[in-house]
């Protein structure tokens, strides 16, 4: 223990939320269901704008889309509408609404279906086209929860229904909800949430050596590193580019190489490897206290998969597959923090056409066994990007993370849930955020894994949304944006010029960074009280406290490191005393 100047320091971290938020905001509820349940909940926020959404007054606010017939039933005390008779995917129930182009609407519904396990939509036609707000796969016997959001383009008259290309199955619902947020509502709870998850009150006291308060000591906190992981992709150019190395080492502490580890970039051709290039980025990231997500071992997309794989004959494939997983994970095995073992297997099934449905699951199986102390992601795309993209919707990730979670061996797998997150149009918030809210039920890490955002005059203020949205949200665990520098342009998103200048993406990005205490150097300092108090909200991570003591005598000052950290107990204080 290191005393100086005689000065005692008593560190208070609480865990309580400072004001600071529209208190008056109503609340969002971030809870969602993944199990198939006898009985439905209740409709979140009553329903919201819906009326009858738990159907007890028969039909009432309730019709006929399409040619479908409706019938109100009761089942063991629970009431709801089934759509029968369809004939086309849009055959179903329908409530007219009012929408507001200002608001953010929060959707649920609760879904079964008579037979099977089938894809189910909910839709809104509005005067601009139609708006898909999620998807659920529904299940008969049980019911679903479907979870999901939208905005729309212009206020105007609006129609809920739900649809499936399946039109030979009547669709069930009940506890329908449809909450509308304001912006300003919306903003607050993001940064309620960020307060609440992503930060603690620390409380400093300052004591003489008697135990006696010190009044007007003067105390300095400087942030050293952040707990948050968040990052940015590199390539080979930073190698040999000192600029890019010194623009990426002073904003990011996490990474993951573009193409360097995927196997058309470690095995080019049959039975000839280089690892040199990524072996070389890897020691340059450890070099810098850089964390290195592994990315990837297999790549569903044939257009990816190295030109002399697709010639291989099944066997030959099983075999070239089993060296290539065993090659890089053994390799890099306790030298990354995560691996992305199967890539886009939603959307592309090269290895698993050939080496059947299964092949996702055993590569995991295999991965598992040889390096069961890393996370083991499955990564994906248009999950929260796109809501009109049926393949990739929150439940069918879960349903192929159920596929490889049960596969022999599996069970009690590091799994976690990587989310490419590359938008094409402007973020549709309350869909992210619902997205996102039920891939969390599943209870695995989630990683915002090549985050990046198409060029067009809104670029930047359309990153700035997102990455609002993702920070705030409570299950995600780190962020990596998808912006390697080339001197020819980046994969779809730069953040600097050639000259690595700022363009307004990576303003962006030195703005949150410093808002959110992600980059080492936040500074705050103040005065104690009159009972020797200071306190402030601090994001977590580590930080070097000075506390200066109110008089002339030279050198009357402490300084201590303070690691400022989540903690389950949120009213439970954590005491830190120094004493003379």
């Amino acid at each position: 223990m290191k005393i100086l100047g005689g000065i005692n320091l008593l560190l208070l971290l609480c865990a309580s939320i400072f004001a600071g938020y529209d208190v008056n905001a109503l609340s969002y509820d971030y809870t969602a269901s993944i199990e198939c349940l006898e009985k439905p909940h209740k409709p979140k926020y009553s329903g919201g704008i819906i009326v009858n959404p738990e159907l007890k007054h028969g039909l009432k606010g309730w019709s006929a889309f399409g040619n479908a017939k409706l019938q109100h039933r009761e089942s063991q005390g629970n009431e709801f509408v089934v759509a029968h008779s369809r004939n086309e995917p849009h055959d179903s129930i329908s409530q007219k609404i009012y929408l507001q182009r200002n608001k953010l609407y929060s959707f649920s519904a609760w879904i079964q279906v008579s037979n099977g396990s089938v894809p189910v939509t909910a839709v809104f036609k509005t005067n601009s086209g139609f708006v898909y707000a999620g998807s659920i796969v529904a299940e008969s016997n049980c019911w679903s929860m479907l979870k999901g959001g939208l905005t729309v383009n212009s206020s105007g008259p609006a129609e809920l229904y739900f649809e499936s290309d399946i039109a030979s199955v009547d669709i069930w619902v009940d506890s329908i909800s449809l909450q509308p947020f304001t912006e300003k509502q919306w903003r607050s709870h993001q940064d309620q949430s960020i307060t609440k998850i992503r930060k603690r009150n620390v409380r400093i006291q300052a004591l003489d050596a008697q135990g006696n308060p010190l009044e007007n000591a003067t105390i300095s906190i400087q942030q050293k590193s952040s707990s948050f992981p968040f990052g940015c992709a590199i390539n080979k150019n930073i190698l040999t580019n000192i600029a890019y190395q010194n623009w990426f080492t002073s904003r990011f502490r996490v990474t993951t190489f573009e193409d360097e580890m995927k196997w058309y970039s470690t095995e080019p051709s049959w039975g000839h490897e280089y690892y040199s290039v990524a072996d070389a980025m890897l020691q340059f990231a450890r070099k810098h206290n850089i964390a290195v997500r592994g990315h990837n071992v297999f790549w569903e997309d044939p257009q990816y998969t190295p030109g002399w794989v697709k010639s291989l004959t099944k066997q030959q494939l099983f075999a070239a597959t089993a060296k290539r997983l065993h090659s890089v994970i053994n390799r890099y095995r306790g030298q990354v923090i995560a691996w992305d073992v199967v890539n886009e297997n939603l959307h592309f099934n090269f290895f698993e056409h050939i080496l059947g449905s299964k092949a996702s699951a055993l590569f995991y199986n295999m991965a598992i066994r040889t390096d069961g102390a890393t996370t083991m992601f499955m990564n994906e795309f248009n999950t929260i990007e796109d809501s009109r993209d049926g393949l990739s919707t929150p439940a069918k990730y879960l349903q192929k993370l159920r596929e490889i979670q049960t596969f022999p061996g599996n069970r009690n797998a590091r799994l976690g849930i990587g989310l490419e997150s590359h938008f094409s149009m402007a973020p549709n918030l309350p869909y992210i955020r619902a997205s996102i809210d039920t891939l969390a039920a599943a209870r695995l890490p989630i990683w915002i894994t090549e985050l990046d955002v198409k060029s067009s005059p809104n670029q930047a203020l359309y990153l700035e949304q997102i990455l609002r949205e993702l920070h705030a949200h409570p299950q995600i665990q780190g962020i990596i944006i998808w912006s390697a520098w080339k001197p020819q342009g980046c994969y779809r998103m730069c953040l600097t010029d050639n000259n690595f200048r700022n363009l307004a993406t990576g303003n962006v990005v030195d703005k949150l960074l410093h808002e959110w205490g992600l980059r080492a150097g936040l500074t705050s300092s103040g005065m104690t009280d009159a009972n020797g108090f200071f306190e402030s909200s601090l994001f977590h991570g580590d930080y070097k406290v000075k506390i200066t003591r109110p008089s002339a005598v030279t050198n009357s000052s402490l300084v201590q490191t303070l690691n400022v950290a989540p903690t389950t107990a949120s009213h439970q204080p954590l005491e830190i005393q120094l004493s003379v």
